[in-house]
């Protein structure tokens, strides 16, 4: 197998390459209900070797009023996280969940952000290594035997913030949202104060992305999804909290089309701005 990693890997490919040296695996299981679920889920069973990413504490930074629930980590506690996980510049990285690639597709798209890109995605997760009878450990997992030097570099060009889209997007820009259908309608808000949608939306359900198994849907049904939005438009991909847009960015990555971008506050964010309007202080 090639030593540079597809966006997308087989868990056979996986198997192939897993005890090699300059690989590192994250397992970024996770459930917004239970933070603590996805390290017990690890220490009950995981791909051997596999270092656990927490989406609260490596994979976002700190909230406040402004820049949504998740809001991105700083480049130095980003760092800080890639290089205490073994990680520097030339590391391959497989990130994986089983929760159709909710979590991974962050992890994937904020190493691509921070300047990594070498980093790839488990094609039906946990459930398919799982399913292939390949072997699983219980227990913390075992840290990197010494830090490496890997360097955050964020990449502006790859997100916007609330000023970008309000009142109304900068031209060429297009909205879309990554939540479910009741939500983006506005019938429910389990989580948000405010239910609805951005002006100007479209809905992409991040869930049609993948089949009930977790697989990614192969690239003619990708390019399929997406084609009811002219290629000359920018895609701004938003969420509850900028975490399962990030599947609809692989979605896009893997359709051929890189005009996107991703709104980190997303609509937590802008509930914010809409319920304490004219503040100066910046989102995302």
């Amino acid at each position: 197998m090639d030593s540079t990693l597809p966006t997308l890997i087989s868990v056979t490919d996986l198997a192939t390459i897993a005890a090699q040296p300059d690989l590192v695996i994250l397992d970024c299981r996770y459930q917004l209900d239970d933070p603590d679920a996805g390290t017990r889920a690890f220490e009950d069973s995981h791909i051997p070797g596999a270092i656990y990413a927490s989406l609260h504490r490596d994979l976002s930074g700190l909230p406040s009023r402004f820049g949504g629930r998740h809001p991105l980590p700083t480049p130095q506690q980003f760092e800080a996280f890639a290089r205490a996980a073994g990680i520097s510049a030339n590391t391959r990285v497989v990130v994986y969940d089983d929760q159709r690639l909710a979590f991974a597709a962050r992890a994937w798209w904020l190493f691509r952000y921070f300047g990594h890109k070498q980093v790839a995605v488990l094609d039906g997760g946990l459930g398919a290594w799982r399913d292939a009878g390949l072997a699983m450990v219980t227990g913390e997992g075992t840290p990197p035997a010494a830090a490496r030097d890997f360097v955050a570099s964020p990449r502006a060009d790859m997100t916007v913030d609330y000023r970008d889209i309000h009142p109304e997007p900068m031209p060429g820009m297009q909205l879309v949202d990554a939540r479910e259908p009741r939500r983006f309608d506005g019938e429910e808000e389990p989580i948000d104060p405010l239910a609805g949608h951005i002006p100007g939306a479209v809905n992409k359900p991040w869930k049609r992305i993948t089949d009930e198994q977790g697989f990614v849907r192969d690239r003619t049904e990708l390019e399929q999804h997406w084609a009811d939005l002219p290629s000359d438009q920018r895609l701004v991909c938003y969420c509850g909290s900028g975490v399962t847009a990030c599947v609809n960015l692989l979605s896009l990555y893997l359709a051929g089309r890189e005009n996107t971008v991703l709104y980190p506050g997303s609509w937590s964010d802008w509930c914010a701005h809409i319920l304490h309007p004219g503040s100066e202080e910046k989102s995302g």
